[in-house]
């Protein structure tokens, strides 16, 4: 195809985008809503992946020494943890910096505490672990060592943070995969109902002997572009409404969900995929859907 003919036929499948409003206006209208609800979906799962994995991050368990230890036995214990792979962090408190923190905990009422011997709390690690799928593991591991006397851990409450952040990731996955099918089939019903309100225009550039691909090539052309606006339109209702979003809530309610907040994905920073994603999807589904129809009309 000589380069005149191809910009020719660009210009001819963008033109055809004004000259059937009503048709490109219906697809340009069903792509936006599927890409929203598309978009809508990706982001409230990353968001809520972002959050328990913030919280699960933050668990954390204690083992308590026992009250025979020495320094040096404290030290050994301190290079034994080292040697446990899955400790992300570990923090000594002594038992004098246990009674002070009961003391500082209490506030009005660390009276009570007055004439209590530090001994009286004995010393421990505070220690996180990189990988939570492992933690019942490293619990035993710790358990196991030599001067623990006790290991306070929330197995339960770690097992429910990471059944949900797996539930999340696969409900997401596969409400996106259902929304990317039902997208598809909306999108390619109402490009085939286009280029059947076309057909004779098809017909008759058939008859006087154009190819199929001069005729095919307009139509992609107007897909191509109708894909485009479509995510263009989508990526920018989602960014401005999603944004608003965010900050109506951090305004009213940021001092109730700090945590939340905090920790809420930002548009900017996923944006450019998002965008990417839409422009992707959307010249798939309008290229597709016309090539797929036009076809079914060229043979007159």
């Amino acid at each position: 195809m000589r380069l005149h003919n191809f910009f020719y036929l660009f210009k001819e499948g963008t033109k055809n985008i004004f000259s059937n409003k009503l048709m490109s206006f219906a697809c340009i209208g069903v792509l936006v809503a599927c890409l929203l609800l598309i978009g809508s979906a990706v982001i409230f799962t990353l968001n809520v992946n972002n959050i328990v994995g913030v919280v699960v991050a933050q668990n954390e368990f204690i083992v308590f020494l026992d009250d025979n230890m020495t320094e040096d036995d404290i030290g050994i214990f301190d290079v034994a943890l080292d040697s446990i792979d899955n400790i992300a962090s570990k923090t000594f408190v002594s038992s004098e910096e246990a009674l002070a923190q009961e003391k500082e905990n209490l506030g009005d009422e660390a009276y009570i505490l007055e004439g209590i011997d530090a001994s009286t709390f004995p010393n421990k690690y505070v220690l996180r672990v990189n990988d939570l799928s492992q933690f019942d593991d490293t619990v035993s591991q710790v358990s196991a060592l030599n001067g623990a006397m006790l290991v306070n851990s929330k197995n339960d409450v770690v097992d429910m943070l990471v059944g949900i952040k797996n539930a999340v990731q696969y409900a997401g996955a596969g409400i996106v995969l259902i929304l990317v099918v039902v997208s598809i089939v909306i999108i390619t019903n109402t490009i085939k109902l286009t280029v059947f309100s076309r057909r004779k225009e098809i017909n008759i550039m058939k008859y006087v002997g154009a190819t199929d691909s001069f005729i095919r090539m307009p139509f992609l052309v107007e897909g191509m572009m109708i894909g485009l606006i479509s995510a263009s339109i989508a990526f920018l209702m989602l960014g401005v409404s999603y944004t608003y979003f965010v900050e109506y809530l951090s305004e009213n309610y940021g001092s109730q969900l700090s945590v939340v907040f905090e920790n809420t994905v930002r548009f900017m920073d996923i944006s450019l995929y998002m965008f990417a994603g839409f422009a992707v999807l959307g010249v798939f589904i309008g290229v597709v859907g016309s090539g797929i129809f036009v076809r079914r009309h060229l043979k007159v």
